[in-house]
């Protein structure tokens, strides 16, 4: 166990690396930093003043292990349109992300879980059919065009929710629904394929030759031997939706990583932008590792090397 969890952290160095370099190479992205950082009436002396103060006038290598240097520090570098460093910005709205993240979860589980054993239960069905397209329909489904829907449906037309910002559980329940609805279209599809597994398995077949009753044989003895890849994917669903969520919060301006991206892009805040790409990545990353390492944990059949 602990050689795996050691292996498995030691991958993750490859891959900071590389997001490493690809967050570094924004700043240039959008043309030269010192020229977004002055007016446009500002001297060539002024300019070059910048570019030395900031290190911008060495040789990229240098600038990037610089780079690497202040980011291990947790310094991306100073917001001009904040007046503060970005990394405590990022951080600030951080909660609001897991908040919707987590709502999204729920509203995820409570539709998959009852369809999913239902598609599974009733197999070759029409209702069966019609689940299994309505997954399809929910996984294929941008998640903007379906907030957009919502509110012009639930906002607009008949307004019983907010049609944006924050403050109360009304507000979350839209922007939730949207990024809830495409996860719990994979989740359906994994459980059903689970709960068919499970229950052609020959202690189920026992279970309901001794007349074990419907219920106890789909919920007590398939459901929960069917849970461990659902749960691996609802872990998996975890990182899709921190940054499916920057989407989602953009439409309802939900005061999370997403909106904040957006408004420093317009802004050409480039060190907002390094440090929220970055903390999005790292928060991916470990999510994945997480769903891994609890899928070998709850499967007993997975050896550790």
């Amino acid at each position: 166990m602990r050689k795996y969890l050691l292996w498995r952290v030691l991958q993750i160095i490859p891959v900071l690396f590389l997001i490493s370099i690809f967050v570094f190479a924004l700043l240039y992205l959008a043309g030269d930093p010192v020229a977004l950082m002055l007016p446009e009436d500002a001297t060539q002396e002024q300019v070059d003043a910048l570019r030395e103060s900031l290190g911008l006038d060495q040789p990229f290598y240098i600038q990037y292990l610089s780079f690497v240097g202040d980011v291990i520090q947790g310094d991306f570098g100073y917001s001009y349109r904040y007046s503060q460093p970005a990394l405590p910005i990022v951080l600030e709205r951080l909660p609001a992300t897991f908040e919707l993240a987590f709502a999204s979860m729920i509203v995820a589980v409570l539709i998959a879980v009852p369809l999913g054993i239902l598609s599974a239960t009733k197999r070759n069905t029409a209702l069966d059919v019609f689940i299994s397209g309505a997954s399809v329909l929910g996984k294929a489904m941008p998640n903007f065009w379906l907030g957009i829907m919502l509110i012009l449906m639930l906002a607009i037309t008949y307004p019983f929710f907010p049609v944006s910002g924050s403050g109360s559980v009304a507000h979350l329940i839209l922007p939730a629904i949207t990024l809830g609805t495409g996860c719990a279209a994979e989740m359906t599809r994994v459980l059903r394929s689970s709960m068919l597994e499970t229950l052609n398995q020959d202690y189920v077949r026992t279970a309901v030759s001794k007349g074990v009753k419907n219920f106890f044989v789909v919920y007590k003895h398939a459901f929960r031997n069917a849970l461990i890849p659902f749960i691996t994917i609802t872990f998996l669903q975890v990182s899709t939706l921190v940054s499916g969520a920057l989407i989602t919060e953009v439409v309802f301006s939900w005061p999370g990583l997403g909106q904040l991206l957006i408004q420093a892009i317009n802004g050409r805040d480039m060190a907002v932008v390094q440090a929220t790409v970055f903390i999005v990545a790292f928060i991916v990353i470990v999510v994945n590792l997480m769903a891994d390492v609890l899928y070998r944990v709850l499967d007993p059949r997975i050896q550790f090397d």
